[in-house]
């Protein structure tokens, strides 16, 4: 299976996908479909668009990000080049995101000179998956992706197209975004309690400005004349779409505005409809998946998410970890103990530093080092004992009979 936590994925997934000729024969409109289809677009993946199918299951939500990435930007170069060669698009890709990054920012410096062009798309990957806010703050306020990771695809396409990048074409995207999403937001017919958590998840996901309430009051006042292709214009209008569900439709004056958007756009009101009825159909399929549409609790959705996402980095070290753990006898004493009787503060306190000891020899498992990750050693405690052998609890009771 595809590991996007540990180096050389991006090698093992061009390894595993077998691309047909037959892609190539793919033009922008079914590109954007079929990518839209996957849950990007919207920044909440569902699937891979790949050859050789790839499971979302027990990967987290930084995992999917990255496969998703790497897929739509491969998808982009063989749309714009014809071209279906591995090391021809990471190559490509690579000098892309050098000429993007501001050089007192760029991660390829971080990088040592003997690296692959592969591990330096990863890094780069990496970096550019994540959004504003860190891990807890996303956890509290639904917000997991990026959902202007598209943006990167469209800029890539660029590129391809013309060997450089237009100035400020980021800033100049985003833009438009915000301003879209904003009117979109006030021309609702009923402010829907979703609608604060949209707006963190564009607020967390740009990059270049700022988001805020736009002073554009109308549809007529939107200029919209920097999109020049149909890609482009797809995915305001997708954006648009998105924000203005709510309560399982989108109503009359609602549709009449992504109408009145899409006409601005020069885009086919058969497109239109279509790109309705997707929305519709694929909030209702995955609404109980999509963080800013669960208006939950925000310290039992945090509570959730991080034992999901710890209890898949706990399956994924299950060997290792029990290894280490069955070398500290006290240790394991003491988590047996736990089992069926409260901690003494000692005894708690030793458990943390001895667990935090093996979390530094398991790289996966470093999450905990990191500001605050003490805070979910519980929920690691509560999982150990699934992992260790029957008689680890039976041997106990016997103790204490």
């Amino acid at each position: 299976m595809i590991n996007p936590s540990a180096p050389g994925w991006i090698d093992k997934f061009f390894v595993e996908q077998k691309v047909a000729k037959s892609d190539l024969s793919l033009n922008e409109v079914e590109f954007y479909i079929r990518t839209r289809a996957t849950g990007f677009i919207f920044g909440h993946i569902v699937s891979f668009d790949v050859p050789s199918p790839i499971s979302i299951t027990d990967r987290l939500p930084e995992e999917i990000s990255k496969i998703g990435m790497l897929n739509t930007l491969y998808g982009m170069y063989c749309l714009t080049k014809n071209d279906t060669d591995a090391n021809h698009f990471i190559a490509e890709a690579v000098v892309f995101y050098d000429l993007l990054i501001p050089k007192g920012f760029n991660p390829l410096e971080k990088i040592l000179p003997s690296s692959s062009e592969s591990s330096k798309l990863e890094k780069i990957i990496h970096d550019r998956v994540q959004t504003n806010e860190d891990l807890f703050s996303k956890s509290f306020s639904h917000v997991i992706t990026n959902a202007l990771l598209f943006v990167d695809v469209l800029a890539f396409k660029k590129y391809l197209e013309k060997g450089s990048l237009p100035e400020k074409y980021f800033n100049k995207i985003e833009d438009i975004v915000i301003s879209i999403i904003s009117l979109s937001l006030k021309s609702k017919t009923g402010i829907s309690v979703h609608d604060d958590l949209l707006a963190k998840l564009f607020e967390s996901s740009v990059r270049y400005n700022k988001f805020s309430s736009s002073k554009i009051v109308t549809i007529d006042d939107l200029d919209l004349s920097y999109l020049s292709n149909d890609l482009e214009k797809f995915y305001v209008l997708d954006l648009a779409g998105i924000s203005l569900w709510s309560d399982e439709k989108v109503e009359n004056e609602e549709r009449y505005f992504l109408y009145k958007l899409g006409e601005k756009l020069a885009i086919t009101e058969s497109f239109i409809t279509k790109s309705i009825d997707f929305i519709n159909d694929f909030i209702v399929k995955y609404k109980n998946q999509i963080p800013y549409f669960n208006n939950s609790n925000p310290v039992k959705n945090f509570y959730d998410h991080t034992t999901e996402s710890v209890q898949i980095l706990i399956n994924r070290n299950k060997k290792r970890l029990v290894k280490e753990l069955s070398q500290s006898k006290e240790l394991m004493q003491l988590l047996a103990k736990s089992t069926h009787k409260e901690l003494d503060k000692e005894e708690k306190k030793k458990i943390k530093v001895q667990l935090l000891d093996i979390c530094k020899s398991v790289p996966s498992l470093t999450i905990f080092l990191l500001p605050g990750g003490a805070l979910l050693l519980p929920i690691l405690i509560k999982f150990i004992p699934q992992l260790l052998p029957s008689a680890f609890n039976e041997n106990e009771e016997r103790e204490s009979e």
